[in-house]
C-alpha cells in the first residue's frame, strides 16, 4: 500500500534550498555573524528539505558535500561575471528550487521555475544615503526594487524593517515576514578577562559595540561622554570596539581632539570570549544608533545581564523591551542624562539587569532556524 506521509516526506527531500553565503567569506560584521547562524542552525534542523551552501571556499567546521564552491578571482570585471553568470550556472546544475540571498543583493538571472528568497536586514542605503559610500548607495537604488519584486519571500529581522520595505514598495506587503534573530549561546556573564583588566587598568566603563561608521553615531556619543564627564564626579571610561569602517574619518577626528581621549578605548576586533567579559563587566551598553535593522550588540549586552541604553529609534525599542532606557540619539544631552542615570542608580542597574537577561530568552538561533525552515517548505508548496 502507498504510504503517503512517506512519499510526502521523500518527494519534500528531493527539494533542494541553496543559500548564497559568500559573507562567510568576504564580511566580519553582522550580515557574516548571520549567515554563519543561519547555515549552522539549519544543519540541526529536523528538515526534510535539502540544504546546500555556495561559498567561495570551504569551511571544515560545515558539511563538506553541502558545500559548493565558486571561487572568487580578483581581476577587473570577475565579480559581475560571477554574480551574473557564473553562479546562476552553477545552480541550474545544482537544480535548486529555492536560493536564499543573505546579503540582500540578489540573487540575479535565475530561471523562473527558481523561486528566489532575500534577506533584507535594514534599508539604510535607501533611508540615509548619505551614511554610505556612493557605489553602494548607487547599487541599491539602481537593483534594489527588482531585487525585492522578484523574490517570492522577503525575510526582515524585525517588524520595523518590514515597515520600511513596506513603506518603500506597497506591492510587497504579502511577501515580507519578520524573523527575530537569535543571541550567541557563547556569550553569558563572566568575569572579567586578565588581558581587560590591564587593558583598562581596572577602571570602570561605559561600552559601545560595532562597527565605527557614521550610522552608528559614535560622533555624538563623543559628545555626550565630554557633557557626562563635565557634570559627573565619576570618571569611567568609553570603550568602543569595533573594527573601523567606511566614512570614519569625521569620528577620528573628532577623537583626537576630544578633551577625555587619554580615557577614550578603541579595542578593535575582539574575539567572542573577550566581548563577554567586555560585555559583562561594563556599566552599560550605549548605542546610539541612528538606524538598525535589529541590532545583535543590545542582544549579547542583554545576554550578560548589562543594562542598555539605547536609541529610540527604528528596531531597537522592539529588541530592548522594557530591559532598557531610550533617548534621541541626535540629543548628546539625553544621552549624557541617561548615563548618569544609569551610574548613579545603583537600584535601577539591578533591575534592569534581571530585566535584561529575561529580554535576551526571546531571541534564539535555534528558533529562527526552525522557522527559516517551515517558511522554505511553505515556498515549495505554493
Amino acid at each position: 500500500m502507498l504510504n503517503l506521509p512517506n512519499l510526502a516526506r521523500i518527494l519534500a527531500s528531493l527539494m533542494r534550498v541553496v543559500i548564497l553565503a559568500d559573507p562567510l567569506d568576504n564580511q566580519h560584521a553582522g550580515i557574516h555573524y548571520y549567515t554563519w547562524n543561519l547555515v549552522s542552525q539549519l544543519g540541526k534542523v529536523d528538515s526534510d528539505l535539502d540544504y546546500y551552501i555556495l561559498r567561495r571556499k570551504k569551511d571544515k567546521l560545515l558539511p563538506e558535500d553541502k558545500q559548493v564552491i565558486v571561487k572568487n578571482y580578483r581581476f577587473p570585471g570577475y565579480a559581475a561575471l560571477r554574480m551574473f553568470w557564473i553562479i546562476p550556472r552553477k545552480l541550474r546544475k545544482l537544480k535548486a528550487d529555492v536560493v536564499v540571498e543573505p546579503a540582500h543583493f540578489g540573487p540575479f538571472n535565475l530561471p523562473k521555475r527558481m523561486k528566489r528568497v532575500t534577506v533584507i536586514h535594514d534599508l539604510t542605503p535607501i533611508l540615509f544615503p548619505h551614511l554610505h559610500r556612493f557605489h553602494s548607495q548607487l547599487l541599491q537604488r539602481i537593483f534594489l526594487k527588482g531585487i525585492l519584486r522578484r523574490a517570492k519571500l522577503i525575510i526582515s529581522n524585525s517588524k520595523n524593517t518590514a515597515r520600511d520595505i513596506e513603506s518603500y514598495d506597497p506591492g510587497l506587503k504579502n511577501r515580507i515576514i519578520s524573523i527575530y534573530l537569535g543571541r550567541d549561546e557563547h556569550i553569558s556573564y563572566c568575569e572579567q578577562d586578565d588581558y581587560l583588566k590591564r587593558m583598562f587598568k581596572g577602571k570602570p566603563y561605559f561600552l559601545f559595540s560595532g562597527t565605527i561608521e557614521p550610522r552608528k553615531n559614535l560622533s555624538v556619543l563623543l559628545k555626550a561622554y565630554e557633557l557626562y564627564r563635565n557634570q559627573s564626579n565619576d570618571a569611567p571610561l568609553l570603550v568602543i570596539a569595533g573594527r573601523p569602517g567606511w566614512k570614519s574619518r569625521a569620528f577620528f577626528e573628532a577623537l583626537s581632539k576630544h578633551p577625555f581621549r587619554q580615557d577614550i578605548i578603541l579595542t578593535g576586533y575582539l574575539p567572542r570570549h573577550l566581548m563577554a567579559a567586555l560585555y559583562s563587566q561594563a556599566i552599560a551598553l550605549v548605542f546610539p544608533s541612528l538606524y538598525e535593522g535589529f541590532g545583535l550588540p543590545a542582544v549579547e549586552a542583554m545576554s550578560c545581564g548589562t543594562p542598555c541604553l539605547l536609541s529610540e529609534t527604528s528596531s531597537l525599542p522592539e529588541v530592548g523591551g522594557k530591559a532598557a532606557l531610550y533617548f534621541n540619539p541626535e540629543d548628546p544631552a539625553a544621552i549624557a542624562k541617561s548615563m548618569i542615570k544609569i551610574s548613579t542608580d545603583e537600584s535601577l542597574r539591578k533591575a534592569l539587569s534581571g530585566l535584561a537577561l529575561l529580554q535576551a530568552e526571546k531571541f534564539s538561533w535555534k528558533e529562527y532556524a526552525v522557522i527559516f525552515d517551515q517558511e522554505m517548505k511553505k515556498l515549495i508548496n505554493e
